[in-house]
């Protein structure tokens, strides 16, 4: 007999971009055909550009666990919610060291194997300018156009109200 397996499914974005020395929330979810089991785990890893072996992040059991050592020690705290089926957690003061692939695996028994979330991490020394330029330049004209259309509709109010006195100014005088 063949028994079928059931898989969790891990999600997450595939490339983020961050600025160096700021905070980055790496989120993960996952879909498990099983119920929440008691026995739940996510692990994540890291592997850096340099495809170095890989080194612990982060582990969930029960409870968060943060890593005793390495590059992550004091730097990574836990901002899921199992019940909502997110393990996500925050990575502080990024640098470029920080570039390479972060992966989220959870497993959630009787579920077996299924998917592993990968993230390529970029961080960057600052947002560049056309991006800045780009967001300063949209804001902008959208400012500039509401200011616009409220200044066409009490000009065209103020117009339409001289020739309703006009008329009545007319009106008056023919009586």
């Amino acid at each position: 007999a063949v028994w079928p397996v059931a898989a969790v499914e891990v999600h997450t974005s595939k490339e983020v971009d961050a600025v160096n020395g700021t905070n980055l929330r790496l989120k993960c979810t996952f879909s498990s055909s099983s119920p929440l089991s008691q026995h739940l785990s996510a692990t994540w890893n890291f592997q850096p550009e340099d495809q170095s072996s890989h080194e612990p992040v982060f582990y969930y059991l029960k409870e968060p666990y943060k890593p005793p050592t390495g590059r992550f020690k004091e730097r990574v705290t836990w901002d899921g919610n199992i019940e909502r089926h997110d393990v996500s957690i925050v990575l502080w003061n990024l640098q470029p060291t920080d570039n390479g692939t972060f992966t989220c695996q959870v497993k959630n028994p009787p579920d077996f194997g299924g998917t592993i979330g990968e993230v390529r991490l970029r961080v960057v020394q600052k947002v560049h300018f056309s991006e800045i330029h780009f967001l300063a330049v949209a804001i902008g004209s959208a400012c500039v156009l509401m200011i616009a259309v409220v200044i066409v509709v009490i000009i065209c109010r103020h117009h339409r109200k001289k020739v309703q006195e006009k008329r009545m100014e007319v009106a008056d005088a023919e009586l």
